[in-house]
């Protein structure tokens, strides 16, 4: 399937616990390595909320003022943790009238978030 957009990026841990300062999410769970450790995630692992902004800002790149003008994203589904340490990209290819919207793990390809972008006037 044609892909419309991709963008890269590299998840750390300073960018989980930036992320835990501006939103004010401060759960040990993303945040405290050795409590994460004991989780059944086996470590920290990112802000549901960082992927979701991460996906906004590539349909605002790509889209502009028809994302803007009311577009939404559904059915939005975490599917695997986002781990400090690890390469993902975002896709947006078509899907019916609007675009599906998935992130992968760029080694091992394992699906961890994805959903419709549904674009406003389509």
């Amino acid at each position: 399937m044609n892909v419309v957009a991709s963008r890269q990026f590299h998840m750390s841990q300073p960018t989980i616990d930036m992320w835990a300062r501006l939103s004010g999410d401060h759960n040990p769970l993303h945040t405290d390595p050795e409590f994460a450790r004991g989780s059944r995630f086996g470590g920290t692992i990112a802000h549901g909320h960082y992927s979701l902004a991460m996906i906004e800002d590539l349909l605002l790149a790509e889209l502009g003022s028809r994302w803007l003008a009311g577009g939404v994203l559904r059915d939005v589904r975490f599917r695997a943790p986002v781990r400090p340490g690890r390469d993902y990209e975002i896709q947006l290819r078509p899907h019916e009238a609007d675009l599906r919207v998935e992130i992968r793990d760029i080694v091992d390809g394992t699906l961890v978030v994805e959903g419709t972008a549904v674009v406003a006037g389509t």
